[in-house]
């Protein structure tokens, strides 16, 4: 008998480092991973792949992860699937203007472990 399809994560970061992480991370723990490195590509993932969770990088090389939440709360269908930010800016107004577009939270890297975000991840997505 086939199990539950794998939860899907969407990594949205653009150090290659941390993708590799992440991506090794997330994938040892049985999600099917996606990755994008710009808001453009993010959307277009989101679009295809479906996501259960997508955590976004703040930011990015030529716009901002507030970019991506902006255009994903403009389609009905993505607008329910929950994005936790994730970045070392820690500002109060990108904290406030991230939730105010839709994000679920505002994490900070340097605050969690790998094992740690993916705990957090998991509160936010049922996984068996």
């Amino acid at each position: 008998m086939k199990g539950p399809a794998p939860k899907k994560i969407l990594i949205v970061e653009d150090e290659d480092l941390l993708i590799e992480m992440y991506e090794d991370v997330f994938e040892r723990a049985g999600f099917e991973v996606f990755l994008a490195t710009t808001p453009q590509e993010a959307l277009e993932q989101t679009k295809r792949a479906r996501p259960d969770l997508i955590l976004l990088d703040i930011l990015l090389p030529q716009e901002s992860g507030i970019t991506f939440l902006k255009l994903k709360q403009d389609v009905p269908e993505l607008a329910s699937i929950p994005v936790l930010a994730f970045s070392n800016f820690d500002d109060p107004a990108m904290k406030a203007q991230a939730r105010q577009y839709g994000a679920e939270d505002y994490l900070i890297k340097t605050n969690y472990t790998p094992e740690e975000l993916l705990a957090r991840v998991r509160q936010y997505i049922h996984t068996e």
